[in-house]
């Protein structure tokens, strides 16, 4: 409310000339760039510190960035020092009165913080999400089952999905409407992840009934579904079981479906 009656313009002119309100309007845009670079040079060294260009490394968001000469720092520093620079440059305006008190006041004080967020929301939501997918594959890579490949690459749209409504939000969409697309999100995800994971799900249980019983282990020599040699390794999904510098990669579910011959010699 008080902002609406705020009249900046007549504030300068009342302490200045329409000449003066100019100069004053001039000396707004020169201190809006100086601001902007100084916030820009102070945002890229805050983000460097706290080892974002490291964290980012190697994600497609930065790769692409580093193809048009950028980097996910520096595009974080120019969109905060935009910020600024748009801030003075309305301000240098209205107090010329270029832009009326009410687009001023009203609408800029609430759109431009709305698509400064939506922005950093989508930036940061493809840069956490690629950061993601490359965590989530490492981990899992030593997990050789071919329904685990489609993880990490949920992990990363699941979080482009998140950044993308947050977005929409402040952009304006209803609540109703992102609760209803984030409703149809995760009912697509958890009924394809089903079709998709049903094999996998089935491995992992039998692989937690396999290592909570112990019915063989590491060294010994078994016999599964036909295949024969020495277990070298036991994880939730898969037995690795090397005969003959062959080494054969069994899921858990099939272990226990065919059963086990542990060969005592």
């Amino acid at each position: 409310m008080v902002l609406e009656q705020f009249d900046l313009p007549t504030l300068i002119r009342s302490l200045f000339s329409e000449r003066g309100a100019v100069a004053v309007a001039v000396l707004v845009l020169v201190i809006g760039a100086i601001a902007g670079y100084l916030v820009w040079r102070g945002t890229k060294r805050f983000l460097c510190r706290q080892g974002i260009d490291d964290a980012v490394e190697g994600t497609l968001f930065e790769h692409t960035a580093n193809n048009v000469g950028l980097s996910t720092v520096g595009i974080l520093s120019q969109l905060a020092a935009l910020a600024v620079y748009l801030l003075s440059v309305i301000v240098a305006l209205n107090i010329a009165r270029l832009v009326d008190t009410e687009f001023f006041w009203i609408r800029f004080t609430t759109l431009l913080p709305r698509l400064f967020v939506a922005a950093l929301a989508v930036i940061l939501g493809l840069v956490v999400g690629d950061k993601a997918k490359l965590v989530v594959s490492d981990r899992l890579k030593s997990v050789k089952l071919p329904e685990v490949s489609i993880i990490p690459e949920i992990v990363k749209y699941s979080i482009f999905y998140i950044a993308a409504l947050i977005a929409l939000g402040q952009l304006g969409v209803t609540t109703a409407a992102l609760l209803v697309l984030l409703a149809v999100y995760t009912f697509g995800l958890v009924f394809l992840g089903g079709l998709a994971f049903k094999d996998l799900l089935a491995a992992g249980a039998a692989g937690i009934y396999l290592l909570l019983s112990q019915p063989y282990g590491i060294g010994d020599e078994v016999e599964i579904d036909g295949t024969r040699g020495i277990v070298q390794e036991i994880n939730v999904f898969v037995t690795h079981v090397e005969s003959d510098d062959v080494e054969h990669i069994i899921p858990n579910q099939r272990v226990l479906k065919r059963g086990i011959v542990r060969i005592r010699e």
